[in-house]
């Protein structure tokens, strides 16, 4: 299958899954669910967070539930999206505004989640956070 971005008009059923997956995954993250987040992720997701470090699923989940890290918008736009098989990777700019350790903080970042299907259901396994730099 191809490579699209969203201002292409006609999509097939696996990107419109993945697409709605994508949703779900980002409301899940907005909503502070980290049941939600879970079943969005493989058991061994990890994050490339923004500065290069890695943040495993557990310690995502813990700080979401404990209530450390919360998230009240969560918006992308310049979706692009390529299947490959029983794997995908979609990137987009995204912008979010939330509170880590009592702290406000916003981001404007180019996410990439890499997506496999298990058993007839698709997950993600890596999400990859690249930061735009000011000018």
């Amino acid at each position: 299958m191809p490579c699209f971005s969203l201002t292409q008009m006609k999509t097939t059923d696996v990107e419109n899954e993945l697409l709605n997956l994508e949703k779900e995954f980002t409301a899940a993250i907005v909503r502070n669910d980290p049941e939600a987040i879970g079943r969005c992720v493989t058991d061994d997701w990890i994050i490339i967070n923004a500065d290069g470090g890695i943040i495993d699923r557990e310690r995502f989940l813990g700080v979401i539930k404990s209530g450390t890290l919360t998230h009240e918008m969560m918006e992308s736009d310049d979706i692009r999206l390529c299947v490959y098989g029983d794997s995908a990777v979609l990137s987009a700019v995204t912008r979010t505004k939330g509170k880590f350790m009592g702290q406000e903080f916003t981001t404007h970042e180019r996410a990439t989640d890499f997506f496999v299907k298990f058993d007839g259901q698709w997950r993600c396994v890596l999400t990859q956070l690249t930061p735009f730099t000011k000018k």
